[in-house]
């Protein structure tokens, strides 16, 4: 495990947050759903958010901050780190990026600085994110600078990458905040909308038969692939002539297919699971009715189903809103964008919380092999946390 330091300390403020992150990276934050998928002698018991929590907790003690932990999962628990205002709470403030990561290989876990880039699982998705929003706190710790009225909580979430129970239970707490702030990679840009995730099981039937006598059964994998192709052809252009703004069009991608038994049986049976990316207003229901209905009317069959035990759905937060638009003007007055990739932030919008999402990194690079991220990159988000928090009534 990598050793505890207070990096703020450091006289070169580049390495400041290139040894953090590279602390963050040294330590394996696997989310255990993953965690067969990494080869480490099979090892559990090194994976799983808590030591990376206990780090970042550690850190904040030195400076003063509020500790507190909120279970969510058995051994798994979200860190909230409090920098309390000067006077009475009338507003909160949420940083919000996620602890966990992806599978990885062993040397994922070695961090490697080279040209200016930090290498290593996590790096761009998202301890990047990590590390500058818990330093633009820690700054204003060590600075001695705090809102008047404003509470500002870092808030390290579990279970991002599988079910998002981290950003679940947080908004199942009622905790009101004002504006949360969501760390993924945006390359600094303001992000307003994304879409959402819907995974469907689709199934078509056959009859079993001997290979020999193929005319006495029917072919469910010649039925799906009949499907399949509607659907990457037919079914995806529909979904082109209804774009979002910010968003582009909702996108369909079928990932996975199983069917048959061995070559000299017809298979009576075939399935596919498919990857929905859908737009702001477009509900489970609501996408499930019109494919069926689409599939109906292209003299298809198939049964559908959602795989997903927890709705995704896509965000979309009012850019005019008062808390929204102070921290955009803050970056520059850029007009926010959109991304395609699914977050906590929908999460969070869900609880009414209006989210943004903010970070360094290109999403690009989230779950590569080789994935990095830009140390300058780091220290500009850094820096733009910092001025706005400072200038947080």
């Amino acid at each position: 495990m990598a050793s505890s330091m207070v990096y703020w300390h450091d006289t070169a403020p580049m390495m400041r947050v290139g040894s953090m992150a590279a602390d963050l990276i040294a330590i394996p934050s696997v989310n255990p759903a993953f965690s067969d998928s990494c080869g480490v002698s099979g090892r559990k018991d090194i994976f799983g958010e808590h030591r990376l929590a206990v780090y970042l907790a550690d850190q904040a003690t030195r400076l003063g901050l509020d500790v507190t932990w909120q279970k969510v999962l058995p051994g798994r628990s979200n860190l909230l780190v409090r920098l309390k205002p000067a006077g009475k709470i009338k507003a909160r403030l949420l940083l919000a990026p996620h602890l966990d990561t992806v599978a990885a290989q062993e040397g994922q876990f070695n961090p490697v600085m080279r040209q200016g880039r930090l290498y290593g699982r996590g790096a761009c998705d998202t301890k990047g994110s990590v590390t500058a929003m818990f330093l633009a706190v820690a700054d204003l710790a060590r600075g001695r600078v705090r809102p008047k009225n404003t509470e500002i909580v870092f808030a390290g979430l579990v279970d991002e990458e599988h079910s998002q129970a981290g950003s679940r239970a947080m908004a199942a707490s009622g905790l009101k905040v004002e504006l949360a702030i969501v760390g993924e990679p945006t390359e600094l840009a303001a992000v307003t909308a994304h879409k959402g995730s819907l995974w469907l099981r689709l199934s078509t039937r056959g009859i079993a038969a001997h290979g020999s006598t193929p005319h006495l059964g029917r072919n469910a994998i010649h039925g799906m692939s009949r499907l399949v192709d509607f659907l990457e052809t037919d079914y995806a252009k529909a979904l082109r002539g209804r774009p979002h703004r910010l968003l582009g069009q909702g996108t369909v991608n079928v990932g996975m297919i199983k069917g048959g038994l061995q070559p000299n049986i017809v298979p009576d049976e075939c399935v596919i699971m498919v990857d929905r990316r859908t737009l702001p207003g477009e509900t489970r229901a609501k996408v499930c009715r019109d494919l069926k209905r689409r599939i109906q009317a292209a003299g298809l069959e198939a049964r559908l189903e959602s795989d997903k035990a927890h709705p995704c759905p896509a965000m979309e937060t009012n850019e005019r809103h008062p808390w929204v638009k102070a921290f955009c003007d803050s970056l520059g007055g850029k007009k926010p964008v959109g991304v395609d990739y699914f977050c906590d932030a929908a999460i969070l919008s869900l609880a009414q919380i209006p989210s943004v999402v903010f970070g360094p990194g290109n999403i690009a690079q989230a779950h590569t092999m080789n994935e990095w991220i830009s140390i300058r990159q780091m220290e500009q988000a850094r820096s733009m946390l910092g001025r706005f928090l400072a200038s947080l009534p």
